[in-house]
């Protein structure tokens, strides 16, 4: 274990293309792989699809829960996904995240994200080195401060950690719209690597001014709730897809969604959830291809919401 870390955090500090030659490629099925954006911070270039693990990887020890969770893994890192987002407050998920990506060889290919979500410096500090330590990530890609709280004091911490070089990146995060006026507030006057936060087709508030000032600050953006909880498919049940969608090469509502999302260009990186690979792979296509322009967006607007 130790040295599987030591050669991970090797290839996040100097670069996967300068250790290709010596450090052996892993093997996986050819396919398309997704487009990728680059952190503003960091230069470092990561995928459009990621995935979360909300619920989905709350599976604990069994085994049979599990298995399906590893193919979702390999069809993340084969489509050239990387993002992975966690959280202590997901139950187990950061568990089965580092164990799994473990036994299937991933963990230099993936980027791993969770968050601190308690209050107090040093439960805070506690609880980090927990997530590390269970997500085997060290140093972490990105710890995120969930849903702002007891933020003023943890990032303290993380701007030391980061200089420590214990974490890589930054973050932020709320799923609520209430919030974005507080998140725009913290880029505007912190060295905020990333934000997380919710937007969605039929939920584009974070459009209106917090996305643009991500843009103009230099902050990365995840994007949680793409779906809006599963309702944006209630929406589209048994109905087919518009022809024009070809003109960006979607090939389902999913891909519709994403793409949607996708084709901001303040957008780094969606994380749907999903405990099975066939949505895996489906939400991967949404990072293939071309995306829709500014007439087409509207045009995706216009549609979804006269169903």
């Amino acid at each position: 274990m130790k040295e599987s870390l030591s050669r991970r955090k090797a290839l996040k500090q100097i670069g996967i293309g300068a250790l290709a030659l010596s450090i052996p490629k892993l093997t996986f099925a050819s396919t398309d792989q997704i487009m990728k954006r680059v952190i503003p911070s960091s230069g470092e270039k990561i995928g459009v699809v990621g995935l979360g693990t909300w619920q989905t990887f709350d599976v604990g020890n069994s085994s049979s829960q599990r298995k399906p969770l590893k193919a979702v893994l390999r069809a993340l890192a084969e489509g050239g996904g990387t993002v992975v987002d966690s959280s202590p407050m997901y139950g187990s998920s950061e568990s089965v995240v580092g164990e799994l990506a473990e036994q299937t060889d991933l963990q230099e290919r993936l980027f791993f994200a969770t968050k601190v979500w308690t209050s107090g410096k040093q439960s805070g500090i506690d609880q980090m080195n927990t997530s590390m330590r269970r997500m085997q990530a060290s140093p972490m890609d990105l710890m995120q401060i969930h849903n702002l709280q007891d933020w003023k004091t943890h990032i303290k911490t993380l701007y030391e950690w980061k200089e420590k070089g214990l974490i890589r990146h930054i973050g932020i995060t709320h799923y609520q719209d209430g919030a974005h006026n507080e998140l725009e507030r913290i880029i505007k006057t912190e060295n905020i690597d990333f934000v997380q936060v919710n937007c969605s087709i039929s939920n584009r508030n974070a459009e209106k001014t917090l996305l643009p000032t991500a843009r103009d600050n230099g902050a990365a953006v995840l994007i949680n709730r793409p779906y809006s909880g599963g309702s944006l498919f209630r929406r589209v049940k048994d109905r087919e897809l518009p022809d024009w969608t070809s003109e960006f090469d979607c090939k389902s509502w999913g891909q519709f969604f994403l793409k949607y999302l996708i084709s901001n260009p303040a957008v780094t990186c969606v994380i749907p959830g999903t405990s099975k690979e066939k949505h895996m792979r489906d939400n991967m296509g949404a990072g293939l291809g071309r995306l829709p322009h500014s007439d087409l967006r509207n045009k995706m607007i216009a549609h979804f919401e006269a169903l």
